[in-house]
């Protein structure tokens, strides 16, 4: 029989990647670390974890036994904290890390509004707004239960060891500039715009720490250039305000654009269409737990129509 504490000091280990901070997030001491890390191995009769260099490495057994811990670990968290809501006469809560636009336009539907009927058994929802990486780094140190993310058609994004992912829309990325610079290059009002025609425009990126900085880059390299980029802002916004002024021309993802459009911006649908995908990540086996089922339930009713 597997001993669950030393499951979590396994995973933990997985989540830090060194022992001293695994000793630190469980309040150890790094012998105690190794010990239990020992004694797994001796449980299982397998080699969890080897050395390369002066480094500690998990052994392709021991990924493995991590995806299970991942298992065990998320359904006996979710089963203590409904236990002490319950002991308390509260309501389950369910934590969320999502990115900005989504966060924005997706998640207060989440909330029934100062006028909506109070639901007694729906979940407390509490969010954080994380990029992706830092959503999914804060699942795996069990800060969140739910990490909404994205991926790009141009750029895949692999699913977290030990998780799983429910899609939950797909958007359009547009091609947003000043109307004047759509007529001086031909392209009519709701025509789809040839990136390749902008090879030599003045370019608004994201931020260069973002998935969205690298989708515009994948983008203009298959539209056969590099894109001069005259601005770099991780906020959307920024870029649309940018581009309002003519000073360049951006990339978009429909989410993240302005509700009222500023005068003069124009939204182009892309003749080389490119597409962002929303998902719900979840640790493993944690997906049917009653608080993190009735946010996805709800998070399918709220979500605008993919295209």
């Amino acid at each position: 029989m597997l001993e669950v504490r030393r499951l979590r000091v396994l995973a933990e280990f997985a989540a830090r990647g060194t022992v001293a901070a695994t000793a630190e997030a469980l309040h150890l001491t790094g012998p105690a670390v190794s010990q239990q890390l020992a004694a797994l191995e001796r449980e299982t009769g397998l080699t969890l974890l080897e050395r390369q260099g002066r480094t500690l490495r998990l052994t392709e057994a021991g990924r493995r036994l991590v995806d299970h811990a991942a298992v065990v670990l998320g359904t006996l968290a979710a089963a203590e904290s409904d236990v002490a809501a319950l002991r308390r006469g509260e309501r389950v809560r369910v934590r969320i890390a999502a990115f900005p636009s989504v966060a924005r336009a997706v998640l207060p539907g989440l909330w029934p509004g100062p006028d909506g009927p109070a639901d007694p058994e729906a979940p407390l929802v509490e969010l954080v707004e994380h990029e992706p990486d830092r959503a999914e780094a804060a699942l795996a140190r069990r800060e969140v239960d739910l990490a909404v993310t994205h991926s790009y058609s141009l750029l895949p994004r692999p699913l977290p060891a030990g998780c799983e992912r429910r899609d939950l829309f797909r958007e359009p990325v547009y091609l947003v500039l000043h109307a004047a610079e759509a007529d001086e290059r031909a392209l009519a009002a709701g025509a789809p715009a040839d990136l390749a025609a902008f090879a030599d425009a003045a370019w608004l990126l994201p931020g260069p720490d973002t998935a969205c900085h690298e989708m515009a880059r994948r983008a203009c390299g298959a539209a056969g250039f590099v894109p001069r980029a005259v601005a770099v802002a991780s906020d959307f916004a920024v870029l649309c305000a940018l581009a309002a002024r003519r000073a360049g021309v951006a990339l978009i993802p429909r989410l993240a654009l302005p509700e009222a459009v500023p005068p003069g911006l124009r939204v182009h649908a892309l003749k080389d269409p490119v597409h962002r995908c929303v998902h719900a990540v979840y640790r493993a086996g944690t997906g049917g737990h009653p608080g993190t089922r009735r946010v996805l339930t709800r998070l399918a009713a709220v979500v605008p129509p993919s295209e």
